[in-house]
């Protein structure tokens, strides 16, 4: 029996989104704060990888700082986790050990079912595809030969890549995929919208954040939509989020 079931059947009511079955793309964005933001958006990143491990789902490392999440209702449970989060404590870049604020941006979009997937027509003129080479941790190039892809639409500026495969073919399927999935997400959101407008643009910085954790003075993680709180951040960054993914679909 798959550890997601101890949400409880309550739960799954919540989930009855035509995509919320599906498989999860989870992207970090570094928003405002320098080297703080991007450690801060690193520690997102290992928080919802945990997070998922705990679900026992698998994880696909596609980028640097983006998963793709393969389990039953995963796109379901963490569509609210997109938005900002925001970080207060004590920088560990600050040699005078100043308190700082860092926030970071997360886009979790859902995979898409092949047949769905292939009815999501690009054309070429739309699409700007850059090669680079693949890297390893710290940033460190693990391949001689550019293998990894980036896809950019040109009309919205939504970008997707991949280096998670071998070959570059591989890399530029998986890509067009993913771009295909986030284009589709954007439409869902932005009906009425002409497909050049859909690019949903949060700017990652104070008063924009959907989720604050707080380090120090005091230790306390709270949701600003669901006011749900924790005073362990330390084991909600281990991925203990079921308290606030279950309050978050109780919004629905």
């Amino acid at each position: 029996m798959s550890s997601i079931l101890t949400f409880g059947s309550n739960m799954f009511k919540k989930l009855t989104d035509k995509y919320d079955k599906n498989f999860a793309h989870l992207s970090v964005y570094a928003g405002a704060g320098g080297d703080d933001a991007k450690d801060w958006a690193k520690m997102l990143f290992l928080m919802y990888f945990k997070y998922a491990q705990k679900r026992g789902w698998k994880v696909l490392i596609t980028d640097d700082m983006a998963m793709e999440i393969r389990g039953d209702f995963a796109y379901g449970f963490l569509k609210k986790e997109a938005g900002v989060h925001r970080l207060v404590r004590i920088s560990p870049f600050s040699s005078k050990k100043l308190r700082h604020t860092s926030f970071a941006l997360i886009e979790v979009v859902p995979i898409l079912p092949d047949i769905e997937n292939q009815k999501i027509v690009i054309p070429e003129s739309d699409l700007r595809i850059d090669t680079f080479r693949s890297s390893g941790p710290g940033g460190q190039n693990v391949q001689k030969l550019e293998t990894a892809v980036r896809v950019v639409h040109i009309p919205t500026g939504v970008v997707a890549s991949c280096q998670s495969e071998r070959s570059q073919l591989q890399n530029k399927d998986r890509a067009l995929r993913l771009l295909k999935s986030k284009l589709f997400n954007l439409m869902m959101e932005n009906q009425k919208q002409e497909l050049s407008q859909l690019r949903v643009k949060v700017k990652p910085e104070w008063g924009s954040q959907i989720r604050s954790y707080v380090l120090h003075p005091y230790k306390l993680v709270k949701d600003h939509r669901t006011k749900t709180e924790s005073s362990q951040p330390d084991d909600v960054l281990a991925g203990d989020l079921d308290k606030f993914i279950e309050s978050e679909l109780g919004l629905e």
